[in-house]
């Protein structure tokens, strides 16, 4: 396998995660608007799973971006 198809798998694997992120970002947001003004709990409860979404996608990408180093320097 080439290096070029080696990134390619790389870049569909960061397209799925962005992808990924993004769907949960959407399906938040639209579940945010059936919320009750006054419902403090189910606002943080909504805040942490958009936070647990973004940092894992964070780790996410910063593997990625390791395993890119790892195919064009080894």
């Amino acid at each position: 396998m080439t290096l070029g198809w080696k990134l390619f798998i790389v870049f569909v694997a960061f397209c799925a995660l962005m992808g990924g992120v993004l769907f949960m970002t959407i399906r938040e947001r639209k579940r945010g608007h059936a919320i009750a003004p006054g419902d403090v709990a189910a606002g943080e409860a909504q805040d942490s799973r958009v936070l647990v979404t973004i940092f894992a996608s964070a780790i996410g990408g910063l593997l990625l971006t390791i395993l890119v180093a790892w195919l064009v320097f080894l």
